[in-house]
């Protein structure tokens, strides 16, 4: 399960002697790094092995794993059954719950998980401990654990509690023991597997603390057939602060790489209808006869049965040959004299310099050869596509939006005002009763009639998450067709509820209401809470939430939320000096700090 972790490793490690002409040794990585226990600290896991999901990030942030140690438990841990015990497992860390030990010979094998037995290698070696068992009966305890055989557990215990009482140990806290250890067979772990994936986890999260734009190149090349994985790992790149820049004729390689300012740079290989040979061939080529110098230069220089028109006509597309000169991507697919595309005319052009040469010497009337220039196709003039258009083509080639999403600049309102994203619609029978409130843009709509004449329509609207199709009928049909325009922005309001009249009970969202995106600013933005845990609240705290209060001055009501988290105490109060501006640089500056958590409300 963890050889494609390997090749990201792998990858990581060689994107960093290309880009820094540094030779990483993975193997000998100190395993007390400051840097990479604070990047699990503040929950920052996306792309680590075993350590990425949302819940495994929430208790990071809570537990602050600062020794290897705790990174082994809460692999272990975190898996059904063995969870409960998480909060106790941070309370105990961090000094918020007592550590006991029914037997004081418990505390040499279970100190270093703060009392709680996490491992089947620490039953092992409490029973050898406690009832001197032999290492063969205390393997045989470790398999009848980890398959759940009942008979073997039960002749094993009346050797246990045998052993255990010609120690001395009372017989009811043996009971005890033994009753919590087979409670611990349901789901007990091998402490040497939870080892070794901790060190993989920990590998990874080494390099992404060190060697960030390295390893997300890594983890994005070695994604490219999952697009759902690649638009993640593109945001988790983009909250790191790393650039992210299109595919480029003159710096990208066949996958994601780094370029010399350090940015990530989209690989050829990535864009749909480039096959591998094309990207092969164009590489060497530029390897071998230098950067091409515009795209008369690149069509006069590859070969044109390797890169045909297919492929051009993905590259400019894609953005590949923004950087060769002033032509603009719709001006690729114009025509200048009715012929054909400026690509199909860059083609005929690329075949005859390449049969002929560049350049064909002619003699003159007074001796001698003059070279003659062949002529270069004329570029023709076109307007550049506008945003939507070139963003959808973008994303039709790349399968993601690539230099910006259309709903870019709504990203606020969205994330205060929604309560759902569309990709959760996929399955109703989650949301069943819920009122729901999404938005999006409209990319496609169809208006039609039923047999009986009556008119109805279709509303398909995409999100940052995935697309999905309304269907309208009757008066909601009517009240909403005047929003069918592709391209238009909509906050939509509904409820997931059983359709009329159907005997499957066939869930459906039920749309009550529609306005456009941008007539929710207002109403998104009435209020910005700030949550902060007691152990954080502190003076230097404090004087940088009053410093962005005063920076970003408005008309939004500041509220604090202070909050006790073993006691579950809670504390509110709104400031009466202070109101803010809720924009978009306020909210990264709040999500820069981990101590504490932010509502738009």
């Amino acid at each position: 399960m963890g050889l494609k972790t390997l090749s990201i490793i792998k990858d990581a490690v060689e994107n960093v002697k290309i880009s820094r002409g540094i030779d990483v040794d993975i193997d000998a990585i100190p395993l007390d790094d400051a840097e990479t226990f604070a990047l699990y600290a503040r929950g920052e896991t996306t792309g680590l092995f075993q350590f990425e999901s949302d819940g495994m990030k929430k208790h990071l942030k809570a537990l602050k794993p600062n020794r290897f140690a705790d990174l082994i438990a809460m692999n272990a841990l975190y898996r059904p059954g063995p969870m409960e015990y998480i909060p106790n497992f941070i309370n105990r860390k961090h000094g918020r719950e007592k550590i006991e030990y029914d037997l004081p010979e418990m505390e040499e094998h279970l100190a270093e998980t703060y009392g709680i037995t996490v491992y089947q290698e620490q039953v092992m070696l409490l029973s050898q401990k406690l009832a001197g068992f032999t290492k063969g009966q205390a393997d045989s305890l470790r398999k009848a654990m980890g398959k759940k055989i009942k008979s073997m557990m039960d002749e094993l215990k009346g050797l246990f509690m045998e052993g255990a009482s010609k120690k001395g140990h009372d017989k009811n806290i043996l009971e005890k023991i033994w009753h919590d250890w087979e409670a611990f067979a349901q789901y007990a772990f091998n402490k040497s597997h939870s080892t070794c994936y901790a060190y993989l986890s920990y590998q990874t999260a080494y390099l992404k603390a060190h060697y960030p734009a390295e390893f997300m190149a890594a983890i994005l090349s070695r994604n490219l057939s999952n697009i759902d994985k690649v638009s993640a790992f593109m945001d988790e790149s983009k909250r790191m602060g790393l650039d992210i820049l299109g595919p480029d004729i003159n710096e990208s390689y066949a996958r994601f790489t780094v370029n010399k300012n350090g940015a990530l740079r989209f690989g050829l290989a990535a864009i749909k209808g480039v096959g591998e040979a094309a990207v092969e061939h164009i590489i060497q080529t530029r390897e071998e006869g230098g950067e091409f110098k515009d795209i008369f230069d690149f069509v006069e220089r590859v070969n044109l049965r390797t890169v045909n028109k297919r492929n051009i006509e993905g590259l400019a597309i894609a953005g590949a040959f923004d950087e060769l000169g002033d032509i603009k991507r719709s001006q690729f697919f114009a025509s200048a004299n009715g012929n054909g595309s400026f690509i199909e005319e860059l083609i005929k052009y690329g075949n005859k310099s390449q049969s002929e040469g560049t350049a064909s010497a002619q003699t003159s009337l007074f001796g001698g050869d003059v070279v003659v220039e062949k002529k270069k196709p004329e570029i023709p003039q076109a307007e550049e596509w506008d945003k939507i258009d070139r963003l959808n083509r973008e994303k039709e080639l790349i399968g993601i939006y690539l230099s910006a999403h259309p709903l870019d600049d709504y990203k606020l309102e969205i994330d205060a005002w929604c309560n759902v994203k569309l990709a959760q619609l996929a399955n109703l029978t989650d949301l069943k009763g819920r009122e729901i409130k999404i938005a999006g843009i409209v990319t496609n709509f169809e208006h039609r009639t039923t047999k009986n004449g009556k008119p109805f329509g279709s509303l398909t609207i995409e999100d940052y998450s995935d697309s999905y199709k309304f269907v309208m009928f009757g008066n909601q049909y009517l009240d909403f067709k005047k929003y069918y325009t592709k391209g238009y922005y909509l906050a939509i309001k509904g409820k997931v509820q059983h359709r009329f009249n159907k005997e499957d009970n066939e869930l459906e969202v039920n749309i009550s209401q529609i306005e456009m995106l941008s007539e929710i600013k207002e109403k998104a933005f009435n209020a910005l809470a700030i949550k902060i845990p007691v152990e954080y609240l502190s003076d230097e705290l404090i004087d940088e939430v009053q410093h962005l209060a005063e920076e970003y001055k408005g008309n939004a009501l500041l509220k604090f939320l202070i909050y006790e988290p073993s006691s579950k105490i809670w504390v509110q109060m709104f400031s009466r000096t202070h109101r803010v501006k809720i924009t978009q640089e306020l909210i990264k500056k709040l999500e820069n700090k981990p101590e504490i958590e932010y509502k738009i409300m």
